[in-house]
């Protein structure tokens, strides 16, 4: 038996809850950064958010596992990558760190 088959005892609610509760951050988060004109970090978060709504397709039995998580982790990997490079892009265009360009 391999390690973790315990997770498969779950019932299918409690996955739904934990990618509902993920995409309303992620979503939460891009409306936030849109709000402020950042679209750069609101697309990475909307793509976040996304990719959690493609994890519960398998969840809904809509589609097969290894589909939609090949898509939900392209998401999560381009999500990463916006988000990390508008980071970086503020804090270098700024001369100065990211925490400080919300003020």
């Amino acid at each position: 038996m391999p390690y973790g088959s315990w997770i498969n005892d779950l019932p299918t609610g409690f996955f739904l809850v934990v990618h509902i509760a993920a995409f309303t951050l992620g979503a939460g988060f891009a409306w936030l950064a849109f709000k402020r004109e950042l679209t750069l970090l609101g697309t990475g978060f909307s793509l976040f958010a996304l990719a959690e709504l493609t994890y519960m397709t398998y969840h809904l039995d809509w589609t097969v596992f290894l589909f939609a998580h090949t898509i939900a982790e392209v998401l999560d990997l381009t999500a990463f990558v916006l988000v990390f490079a508008a980071a970086v892009w503020q804090a270098a265009g700024a001369g100065r760190p990211a925490t400080e360009l919300t003020r």
